[in-house]
């Protein structure tokens, strides 16, 4: 039996341009860049099966103002979003160190895997960043190559930076 999911779109007059919002019980369960049938239905399937099903709703108030304010500015406004990555335990462990790292700061793949005590698991840990489903909420963008380059981000380099910068100028 397939899965239905609400489904919003968020237009931002920032370079990020739209984002789409996947929510299930007043949740955030999944934000990304690219269309339903792209990259988010991809990062769904694990959780939910092939069978997803999108219903196209207003986006739910309690998501669409902080995301809002964090894009203008006020980057402690995510803290109120009700999320559920769902994922392995070692992609929550990934992800709950990700919240740790400040906002407008950049951490290292490797750095973060000694963090978590697993210094040899840096792909490991770049792989659980490239599945979160909820990025900019769980800051994927934050973390970089080695030597501070910025690598692989779903929605794209040019929003890693946006994001990053973005956030340097608001602190």
């Amino acid at each position: 039996m397939p899965k239905t999911l609400c489904l919003s779109v968020i237009e931002a007059d920032h370079p990020i341009g739209p984002i789409l919002i996947v929510s299930e019980d007043d949740r955030l369960v999944a934000l990304d860049f690219d269309t339903p049938d792209g990259r988010l239905r991809q990062i769904l399937r694990p959780r939910y099966g092939r069978d997803i099903v999108f219903e196209e709703i207003a986006c739910p108030i309690h998501i669409a103002t902080p995301l809002r304010a964090y894009l203008d500015g006020d980057l402690d406004a995510l803290d109120r979003i009700a999320a559920d990555p769902g994922g392995t335990p070692f992609q929550r462990q990934v992800w709950t160190a990700l919240l740790g790292i400040p906002a407008g700061t950049t951490l290292s793949y490797g750095t973060l895997a000694a963090q978590l005590d697993r210094a040899n698991a840096h792909r490991a840990v770049g792989s659980a960043n490239a599945l979160n489903p909820i990025s900019i909420v769980i800051p994927c963008h934050r973390l970089t190559g080695s030597g501070g380059a910025l690598t692989g981000y779903g929605g794209g380099i040019a929003r890693k930076r946006w994001l990053i910068d973005h956030e340097r100028r608001s602190r």
